[in-house]
């Protein structure tokens, strides 16, 4: 598989991967209008705030679209599921798919957070619940 990369971070996103490394799954939500907000933008796109909080996720939700990345380079060409989540809240992020095969993945099926070391990196991934 191809080697993970550590994030690069920003004042928009820092809080996000601050979370992971506390195995939290935080959202951006307005203090303005209090809808979530990712990924994170320095302005509210609905009513033009700049003030924001941060909420926890619940980490469950369901696949929305995934692809199968294969990556030709290197010397591991191991394919990863890549998948849009959306979680319960309502927002969509974009992770990794864990314990599932390519042919075991279904448009809205159940998933959960888990945070897992990949070379070196925590990052947030998600596995299927088993849930309807």
């Amino acid at each position: 598989m191809a080697k993970a990369v550590a994030p690069v971070t920003g004042p928009e996103d820092e809080f996000f991967w601050d979370g992971v490394r506390e195995h939290k799954l935080l959202i951006r939500r307005c203090s303005g209008c209090k809808a979530l907000r990712h990924p994170p933008s320095a302005m509210c796109p609905h009513c033009h705030s700049q003030d924001w909080e941060t909420q926890e996720a619940s980490g469950r939700g369901t696949v929305y679209s995934w692809i199968l990345a294969r990556f030709t380079r290197g010397e591991d060409p191991d394919p990863r599921l890549v998948a849009i989540v959306e979680l319960e809240e309502g927002v969509r992020l974009v992770s990794n798919l864990q314990g599932v095969e390519v042919d075991g993945v279904r448009l809205g099926m159940p998933v959960a957070v888990s945070f897992e070391e990949v070379d070196g990196v925590l990052l947030h991934q998600f596995r299927p619940t088993g849930g309807a």
